[in-house]
């Protein structure tokens, strides 16, 4: 454990150590023993190939053994290597709001929506992303979390891991309804925001997304779907660049 405890030994190793420094390092030193359990996934890809050949009467069973083997490792290889990508943000090789830029980008722009990236209002709230629309207006922030992280709700209570998600959810709802705030005063046009929360790395139970607390957690590639999805508003393209130009006037860009 990074923090150390009266029954384990200390290890000099670990001193000073981020969780991702520590799972990098496990990584790297995991690497021979994954490339064993590939080999051995082959040599058993091998023998059912092989067996399947025989039993079904398909030619030449050993290239099909041959050939069986080879898609196991590339599978077993492929799996492992995106384990380790989906840590790429936490670790800070890649930079999440780049990601989900993009993703709303391609997903939503060609159907009217306009993205407006780092914006905050002065003095107060930031988020990262502002989704503007023909089906109303969205906030999106990224988080990154670790692999072994359990992203969920409870008795309508939002959970990050151990820890409650409380205060991030309140601070992107108070986020929300201060920009909500601005751009209905500024423009003219009442709006309502809803916040959305794109996550990296960590563990999301079965479904596109988890809801609580007035905050809704999903893949960034679940994004465009979900905002589709929740189209409540009925903004005009008149509205929706109103409302676009008006935020890219009041609200401070960040970066």
């Amino acid at each position: 454990m990074p923090s150390g405890s009266i029954y384990v030994p200390r290890d000099d190793k670990f001193t000073g150590a981020s969780h991702q420094q520590m799972y990098e390092k496990f990584w790297i030193e995991g690497t021979k023993e994954r490339r064993r359990l590939r080999a051995v996934k082959a040599a058993v890809g091998l023998a059912v190939g092989i067996g399947l050949a025989i039993r079904f009467s398909i030619p030449a069973p050993p290239v099909v053994g041959v050939l069986v083997a080879a898609l196991v490792a590339a599978a077993d290889a492929f799996w492992s290597w995106k384990t380790h990508e989906d840590t790429a943000v936490w670790r800070g090789k890649r930079r999440g709001e780049v990601i989900t830029g993009k993703v709303l980008r391609r997903g939503l722009a060609k159907e009217g929506y306009q993205i407006l990236n780092g914006r905050a209002v002065r003095g107060a709230a930031s988020v990262d992303h502002l989704v503007i629309g023909p089906g109303g207006i969205w906030i999106v922030d990224n988080e990154a979390f670790g692999p072994d992280t359990d992203l969920a709700q409870y008795g309508g209570r939002l959970f990050f891991g151990e820890k409650y998600g409380s205060a991030h959810a309140k601070a992107l709802n108070d986020a929300a309804a201060s920009l909500a705030g601005v751009l209905t005063e500024k423009s003219g046009v009442p709006v309502t925001i809803e916040p959305l929360l794109a996550v990296f790395g960590g563990r999301m139970p079965r479904g596109p997304v988890v809801t609580a607390e007035g905050l809704t957690l999903m893949r960034p590639k679940s994004l465009p779907k979900v905002i589709r999805q929740r189209a409540t508003a009925a903004l005009s393209d008149e509205q929706v660049e109103l409302l676009a130009r008006t935020a890219a006037r009041e609200l401070h860009r960040l970066g």
